[in-house]
């Protein structure tokens, strides 16, 4: 069954591109968590980061160089910006298909403050 970032890439289902070429997409997220959420896609279904070959690294550097330029056109290079890819449940992974948060235009929070056990 494809990931709905598979029906997105194939058009069955809409979204804001702010990039497309043969190996990345980027749209925005539709529950942005800042003004600048944005989602960075590999093209090729790779399920999570732990599933990365070595073939695949030209692509998740692409992915990174994608959101730099997205950041810089989206204006918030300057002031600062986050990227974060999670890694499966206990990661916070919802999508089973390789994606980075590009997240910005706000002051954003500790990284791991709710990771922390209170007890």
């Amino acid at each position: 069954m494809a990931s709905i970032f598979e029906m997105i890439i194939a058009g069955e289902i809409p979204a804001e591109f702010i990039h497309r070429d043969k190996e990345v997409v980027a749209f925005r997220d539709i529950n942005p968590v800042a003004p600048v959420h944005v989602l960075v896609v590999p093209t090729k279904p790779i399920p999570t980061i732990d599933d990365v070959t070595d073939a695949d690294i030209p692509v998740v550097g692409r992915m990174y160089a994608v959101a730099r330029d997205i950041a810089r056109s989206e204006g918030v290079a300057e002031q600062g910006y986050r990227l974060v890819m999670n890694c499966r449940d206990h990661g916070g992974q919802e999508v089973p298909h390789l994606h980075l948060h590009l997240i910005g235009g706000r002051q954003l929070g500790p990284m791991v403050g709710s990771c922390v056990d209170p007890d």
